[in-house]
């Protein structure tokens, strides 16, 4: 009997762990469940925290994003405001996808609900990339708006981490309307060390602009911010891809943000009001890539956008 209740105990602690691990045949990826969030590591080093519940920021977001070298590319979080700045500490949490208007509702202050209703597919690593996909509702006061199934996809590269998102947004039973912010879209946050302003970084797109004077409100196929951690070359490479529905707008600050924006039309170059409307039955689907960097100075975006376009097919 104590035999067979050996065997019995040692099967169920077999199946928690492969409930709660999915991991490469050559130990490059790991991901680890826990209450409400996903510790993502990448060859035994971290790369992220995909958060998916949290009391204070009601949407999904990945927080303290590494690069090679555990070199953290994103601003800390929870935010210490002695040593990251205490602004916006939960609307810019790492790296995100939020809307600050779809139908009225405000996602990216935080004043409507982004609810996890499950995963699509579980964590899961093959042919070196490892991958997920949830199921999102966005809610006002408890009303359905609409729902998004996102998948995450993260691979391994020379000198970096391509993580890329795509997402389809619905509503089978009713319409809703993405509306014209500047706070619409696929952002981070960068570390303090990259800032343009308090820190050594720089903001550049695909067509040779520099800085948050030039390169706010621009359409770029890719933004890059980056600087130097520690004698390190890092950063993070935000890509839209060109089969979204628009052209991004990039929101960029010298104190630290980066948001790559199809929506806000008016809100970006001062053009008519925009209005993204999707119909029952219909679809929006949005795919974004960044690429987190730590390598040397020579380091081409333009290549890293070449890579996730091939990426994507």
């Amino acid at each position: 009997m104590q035999s067979t209740a050996r065997v019995v105990s040692f099967c169920l602690a077999l199946l928690c762990v492969c409930s709660f691990h999915a991991r490469a045949a050559d130990d490059s990826i790991a991901f680890e469940q826990e209450p409400g969030r996903i510790k993502i590591s990448i060859k035994g080093e971290p790369f992220a925290t995909y958060v998916y519940r949290d009391e204070q920021t009601l949407r999904p977001y990945f927080a303290n994003v590494q690069a090679p070298g555990r070199i953290r590319v994103t601003r800390k979080h929870p935010v210490e405001p002695g040593t990251e700045g205490g602004d916006h500490g939960t609307m810019h949490p790492g790296i995100w996808l939020a809307f600050g208007d779809i139908s009225g509702a405000d996602f990216w202050r935080n004043k409507a609900q982004v609810v996890h209703a499950g995963f699509v597919q579980q964590p899961q690593v093959n042919e070196g990339r490892g991958s997920f996909a949830v199921k999102n509702e966005y809610r006002k006061d408890g009303k359905l708006i609409c729902t998004e199934t996102c998948r995450y996809t993260i691979a391994p590269r020379e000198g970096g981490y391509l993580l890329m998102s795509d997402s389809t947004f619905s509503n089978d039973d009713g319409p809703f309307e993405f509306g014209d912010q500047e706070e619409l879209g696929f952002g981070v946050r960068v570390n303090r060390k990259l800032r343009v302003k308090g820190g050594n970084g720089r903001i550049r797109n695909a067509d040779g602009l520099q800085n948050e004077k030039q390169v706010w409100g621009k359409a770029a196929d890719w933004c890059d911010y980056s600087g130097t951690i520690d004698g390190t070359f890092a950063g993070l490479t935000v890509m839209p891809h060109p089969e979204n529905f628009r052209r991004s707008w990039f929101h960029v600050r010298d104190y630290g943000l980066m948001l790559a924006n199809p929506f806000g039309r008016k809100a970006m170059t001062g053009g008519e009001k925009s209005s993204v409307p999707v119909k029952p039955g219909e679809s929006l689907r949005l795919r974004f890539g960044v690429f987190v960097h730590a390598r040397t100075d020579d380091y081409d975006p333009a290549s890293a956008y070449r890579d996730y376009l091939q990426s994507e097919k």
